[in-house]
Order: C-alpha cells, then sequence, then structure tokens
C-alpha cells in the first residue's frame, strides 16, 4: 500500500486524477503523522484538524465531479507562525502576542493564493520569537528538533515546517526567509527550500526585516517547490513593493533539464 505521507505534492495530485486515492486520505494521513511526531519533534504551535477535514471533504467532491480548483486542489500544506492566516492566531512565537489580538480576518497574500487553489491547511508550524534566529525555539511553544536526530535542532527560524515536511506532515510548506531562514533548516532537516527574489512572493504585512525578509517554498523537492511558486509568486495590491507576474509556469522551466545552464560563482575575499 502507498504510504501518503510520502508522496511529493506532484505525485498526490496525480493519484487525486487517476482516482487512486483521496484528498481526504491523505489529510487523515498527514494529520495523524502530525499527532505523531509532535510530542518529540514540536513542530506545531496548532493543529486545525476538524477545518481540515472540512476542506479535504470539499476538494474530494470537487475532484469526484472532475472540477479541481487550481493547482494545490486537496493538498495538505503548513504555513510558518509569522504569516496570518485567516481563522487562526498568528502569534509570531512571542507570548507577548495577545492570541485575541493576534486574530486577523485575511491571509498573508501567499497563505491567501493557497487558499485559492483549493490547498488544505493542517496547521501552523512553530518559528522563534519574531522569527529572529537560525534555531527554532521560543518562550511560547517550546524547542523544535530535528526530525532525524531530536538531540540536535532542526536549524531556524523556519524550523517547525523543516521538520513537518521532512517527516510527512504535509508535503509543502510556507516559511520566511530573512539571513537563511529556509535555507538553514532545510538543510539540516535534509528537504529542498528557496528563497525567492525578492517582491517574487508578495508580503503583508510588511516584515521588520525589511526587504531582507522573502517567502519562500519549503518542500521535498524541486519539482513541488515549481509548483508552490506557480501558486504563490505573484502579484498582490497590499505589497507595493512586489514583481509583476512571471513570464511562465516554473515547472515548465524544470522541463528542459539543467544542460546548458551556467552557475554563477564568487570566490571569497577572505
Amino acid at each position: 500500500m502507498t504510504e501518503l505521507t510520502e508522496l511529493t505534492a506532484v505525485r498526490l495530485l496525480d493519484g487525486y486524477r487517476k482516482g487512486e486515492w483521496s484528498p481526504v486520505e491523505a489529510t487523515r494521513a498527514a494529520l495523524e503523522r502530525a499527532e505523531a511526531i509532535q510530542p518529540e519533534v514540536n513542530a506545531f504551535v496548532r493543529l486545525t484538524a476538524q477545518d481540515a477535514l472540512e476542506r479535504a471533504r470539499e476538494s474530494e467532491e470537487r475532484w469526484r465531479r472532475g472540477e479541481p480548483r487550481g493547482l494545490l486542489d486537496g493538498v495538505p500544506v503548513t504555513v510558518k507562525d509569522i504569516l496570518l492566516q485567516r481563522g487562526a492566531p498568528t502569534l509570531r512565537g512571542s507570548k507577548a502576542v495577545d492570541p485575541a489580538a493576534g486574530h486577523w480576518d485575511e491571509d498573508a497574500p501567499s497563505v491567501a493564493r493557497l487558499r485559492e487553489h483549493g490547498a488544505v491547511f493542517l496547521g501552523k508550524t512553530t518559528t522563534p520569537e519574531y522569527g529572529w534566529k537560525g534555531v527554532t525555539d521560543s518562550p511560547l511553544s517550546g524547542v523544535t528538533r530535528n526530525p532525524w536526530d531530536a538531540s540536535r535542532t532542526a536549524g531556524g527560524s523556519s524550523g517547525g515546517s523543516a521538520a513537518a515536511v521532512a517527516l510527512g506532515a504535509g508535503p509543502l510548506s510556507l516559511g520566511t526567509d530573512g539571513g537563511g531562514s529556509v535555507r538553514i533548516p532545510a538543510s539540516f532537516c535534509g528537504i529542498f527550500a528557496l528563497k525567492p527574489t525578492y517582491g517574487r512572493v508578495p508580503l503583508y504585512p510588511a516584515s521588520a526585516f525589511g526587504t531582507l525578509a522573502h517567502v519562500g517554498p519549503m518542500t521535498r523537492d524541486a519539482a513541488d517547490a515549481a509548483l508552490l511558486m506557480d501558486v504563490i509568486g505573484h502579484p498582490d495590491s497590499r505589497d507595493w513593493s512586489a514583481l509583476a507576474a512571471p513570464a511562465g509556469p516554473y515547472t515548465d522551466g524544470l522541463a528542459g533539464g539543467v544542460r546548458g545552464l551556467r552557475v554563477a560563482y564568487s570566490p571569497s575575499l577572505g
């Protein structure tokens, strides 16, 4: 039997299309995995199982009718608790944020795009307080541990997202990166992450770190990252610095492989 928690988003969607499994099955499997890893790894601030299963059932019905919504319909996803998500408080790893005041009635641009494309939100992932350092611990949620060795760190500041993706609690996650905050935990946890060009993924409200902070995909592989960028990498009127829409799908850019491409190298001046 296929272990649904081990599949990429691309493979899950292919299975939905062929009727091999359903969004409800994939969501239940991801939630069970999230609950299983939480006591030791501590990747989540909160899980929203009831809402996730409701969205998965709606997705399953759309797939049954042959009318999927967008590019990610029924794919389980997680969101770092720095980004706004409608219906849930955004506490940013801090006890200084009042949970009542932390509720916003809108999504961050990248979260809104996920919602529009039918993604299933499993929950919010851990972050150090205000996402300011390269390990993931906070006075609010405690220590997030490495998925392969609980005596070590998952990295940061998007450590919860990296651990969740690595251990099968959803194949896609949104992280944020100023000084390495998707790249460090990706390297520590053995997943793929990308810090896109500033403005490629719109951000609202503006980060306290200014133009240093970018929203980035955290995934199992490059194909999933390209798919996620095709969803979140479009302008939003709330971000004055958002770039124009990309010239074409990122997924198309992977089709030709790497033959003929060049790598830029800058030698150290030290």
